[in-house]
């Protein structure tokens, strides 16, 4: 079945960039829309951007201008390029996956599919 599996994540400092990969294994993006959710400790999950399938971005007005989300040629792999890195971005970095809107790309239960997160720190 597919699995989603995050990677890119580390430690960089304020200003700086880090890229994620969502990587569909045995399956593609093709046919689904893909978010990226943030969660930092104590806080609540946070919609940070999506991709529909047909290319259109969403973005969420914390990240607006700063994070790009973009779908691999290959289909299979989505990335969320992260510049001007601000230390409130420090989260648990998660993409997930639907095939069905449910009603809010920022809403997390409009995806059935999540990766285990990838950890970004951004330091002072």
């Amino acid at each position: 079945q597919v699995q989603l599996v995050e990677s890119g994540g580390g430690l960089v400092q304020a200003g700086g960039s880090l890229r994620l990969s969502c990587a569909a294994s045995g399956g593609s993006f093709s046919m689904a829309y893909v978010g990226w959710f943030r969660q930092a400790p104590g806080k609540e999950r946070e919609f940070a951007a999506a991709i529909r399938s047909g290319g259109m971005l969403f973005y969420a007005d914390s990240v607006k201008g700063r994070f790009t989300v973009s779908r691999g040629n290959a289909k299979n792999t989505v990335y969320l390029q992260m510049n001007s890195l601000k230390p409130e971005d420090t989260a648990v970095y998660y993409c997930a996956a639907g095939w069905d809107y449910r009603g809010s790309y920022s809403d997390p239960s409009s995806y059935v599919l999540w990766g285990q997160g990838t950890q970004v720190t951004v330091s002072s």
